[in-house]
């Protein structure tokens, strides 16, 4: 079984019926704010966390997780071929689960808990935790 170090932001899913490892490492996130045209860390939060992803921007932060997560051969194409249990809907569970792991509430959290204001690892004011909307589910 794949595990996962939270410390470093791993997430593991399961992709078509195997644990794997994901992890938006700061080569992953400079991929990522390439492919969203974004200019910078702040930038490529707010666009996450604003909850209007298609299906390609999903293919893309899978791919980017798992190539993070030291699957060099996975890329887009690999992606949109692979199954999910709940179809869409466990594909939005792992990159919201992945966002959490790199951007996420542990951090707010600890922040609060030291008394400190809601600012972002960057000194930006918090994005709101990433959420998702799929059509038809509530």
């Amino acid at each position: 079984m794949v595990a996962a170090n939270e410390q470093r932001g791993e997430i593991v899913a399961i992709l078509d019926g195997e644990s794997r490892r994901l992890c938006l490492t700061l080569g992953s996130l400079a991929e990522l704010e390439t492919a969203f045209g974004v200019d910078g860390l702040s930038e490529l939060a707010a666009r996450l966390s604003e909850g209007r992803l298609s299906a390609s921007d999903f293919m893309t932060i899978i791919a980017a997780g798992l190539r993070g997560g030291g699957d060099s051969d996975a890329d887009e194409e690999a992606v949109a071929a692979m199954r999910c249990e709940n179809g869409i809907a466990g594909f939005a569970r792992i990159v919201v689960r992945l966002l959490m792991a790199t951007f996420g509430h542990e951090t707010q959290t600890q922040s609060r808990a030291e008394g400190h204001d809601e600012t972002g690892p960057f000194g930006e004011a918090s994005a709101p935790h990433p959420t998702i909307t799929i059509p038809g589910k509530p």
